[in-house]
């Protein structure tokens, strides 16, 4: 697995919407969660919306520019989080 593999990806994510580093995982064909969540971190072009992905268990989970300016963005998309977790029922987004 690439990061520019995982970028390719990141960038279908629709606004509005979330997915989870487990989902990304899947769909690269891997169990490198981690390795998901460093490509994000390492992300240096700012049309990937890594913050539009998530922990499985619908937590925010980490940014590279600080939680807070994560759920900043997330909210300006119209995306709620309630008690700190996003309602994956509603928001997930799931690569076909």
């Amino acid at each position: 697995m690439k990061f520019e593999d995982v970028w390719i990806l990141i960038k279908k994510i629709p606004r509005g919407r979330v997915t989870t580093y487990k989902e990304l995982a899947r769909v690269l064909g891997t169990k490198a969660y981690r390795a998901i969540g460093n490509a994000c971190n390492k992300n240096p072009y700012s049309d990937v919306p890594c913050h539009r992905v998530i922990k499985s268990n619908g937590e925010i989970g980490g940014f590279a520019r600080g939680v807070e300016e994560k759920i900043r963005l997330l909210e300006k998309e119209g995306v709620k989080i309630i008690d700190g977790k996003i309602d994956l029922k509603k928001y997930f987004f799931k690569f076909v």
